[in-house]
């Protein structure tokens, strides 16, 4: 993992804007509520998407200045030479394992779908970086990057779609859910949106009940946050503190839905408010401000200050799935952000402006990174099928199949004085 430079600067905010001011009269600390929403973002896209019908035919169209230029890289408080070099290879490693995936499902080599993060990279790689090594994650199934920044190999999320006996799950499913809770931290996707952030708040008040205060990461897109147990998960580590630093993907669909006919409010981030925690909006496509927000966040969970959400703006740049042409998305609004994208941002930065990377030297990254996937995808290709016997195992617990034991020690418990009280209710079950 990163190892982290020291900086003793605080937040700063590009344009901060007060969202909401109003008096109150049962305000637990003051009679004047006053919440701010940072948004770090270099520019503030100002068009929209809205339905329109043509005889029989429905579609969606965008209006609005879509030829506004690509803003720079924010420089990062916190990240040296070294460690956007690393991000940015990852990024790379992200991009290339997804096209490695979509030629293998072509080739008939898949089984069932493939769900890509194309355009997300900056937001997986950055926020899964700027973790510390105790700190716990559950990735969606888009955030494959975070999965090899978190020590994952390509070869694993390859043979997981290809249900290969090699895989995670020894060839028992073909998306994204396993996880790792003995070495990386890592809680498995679940398909349900929403699900994972009550079960990352739960993991976060087991730290603090063992002794320890730790970061707990996970995603969100702007449909799954519109979930009951999106709100009910927020809620909960709101209201005991906990450590989760929830990174809402905004990235224009929930599927074929546009982010216009979704929610009604400017920015999700705005939606902190509600909880009483903080909300951050950040250009998804640039790892700098992902990186520095992720972190801030990670701090305040380690000081034991609670939740954090933020806001990442960016666009899915491809379907729902693979089977999905998204054909539904205007091609100007794909035009719009294909200029934007997260790795020739980067790239732009650590070449041109930083000149941190030579020419040549990015060059033989790109080399060595397609040379990685390549052997990667070799590796998930020889790899043998499940046997049919295998199916068998695993099914049930089995006796020392494995341990639960406390991660960080006994949990602390307060003892009491008196004995057991048989409640009225216990007696009428009786």
């Amino acid at each position: 993992m990163a190892i982290k430079k020291k900086s003793g600067s605080k937040a700063s905010s590009n344009g901060n804007r007060t969202v909401n001011k109003a008096h109150t009269n049962g305000n637990r600390n003051s009679s004047l509520r006053q919440y701010e929403i940072p948004d770090y973002r270099l520019e503030h896209p100002n068009f929209s998407v809205h339905q329109v019908r043509k005889g029989d035919e429905m579609r969606y169209e965008v209006t609005g200045d879509l030829d506004t230029p690509v803003p720079p890289i924010r420089d990062s408080k916190y990240l040296d030479k070294k460690q956007c070099i690393e991000i940015y290879r990852y990024m790379l490693l992200n991009r290339r394992m997804e096209t490695a995936l979509e030629n293998l499902y072509k080739q008939g080599k898949v089984v069932g779908g493939v769900y890509f993060g194309l355009g997300q990279e900056a937001c997986s790689c950055a926020s899964a970086y700027a973790l510390d090594k105790d700190d716990w994650f559950a990735p969606m199934i888009r955030n494959q990057g975070s999965l090899l920044v978190r020590g994952f190999r390509a070869s694993d999320t390859m043979m997981q779609y290809m249900a290969k006996a090699g895989s995670p799950t020894k060839g028992r499913d073909g998306t994204s859910h396993f996880g790792d809770i003995e070495k990386r931290n890592m809680v498995s996707p679940i398909s349900m949106l929403g699900d994972l952030i009550p079960v990352m708040s739960g993991v976060a008040l087991g730290a603090r009940l063992q002794g320890r205060d730790v970061a707990v990461l996970t995603y969100i897109g702007d449909g799954g946050q519109s979930t009951g147990v999106t709100y009910e998960g927020i809620n909960f580590a709101a209201v005991q503190n906990l450590g989760l630093v929830l990174i809402v993907e905004s990235n224009e669909w929930a599927y074929s839905t546009p982010s216009e006919m979704q929610f009604k409010c400017t920015d999700l981030a705005e939606r902190a408010i509600g909880y009483g925690i903080p909300g951050v909006i950040v250009d998804g496509t640039d790892a700098c401000q992902v990186y520095d927000a992720t972190r801030e966040a990670v701090e305040r969970a380690h000081r034991g200050e609670g939740a954090t959400m933020i806001e990442a703006k960016m666009m899915r740049m491809k379907g729902h799935a693979i089977h999905d042409a998204a054909t539904y998305v205007p091609k100007p609004l794909f035009d719009f952000w294909k200029r934007r994208d997260p790795i020739a941002r980067f790239e732009n930065y650590l070449v041109r402006e930083t000149k941190w990377l030579s020419a040549k030297e990015n060059a033989d990254l790109i080399a060595e990174v397609e040379k990685i996937i390549e052997a990667e995808r070799e590796i998930a290709v020889n790899s043998p099928m499940p046997t049919p016997e295998s199916a068998l195992g695993g099914v049930y617990c089995e006796d020392g199949c494995h341990a639960i034991k406390p991660k960080y020690g006994m949990p602390k418990v307060r003892k009491g004085s008196g004995g057991f009280k048989e409640t009225e209710a216990a007696v009428h079950l009786k």
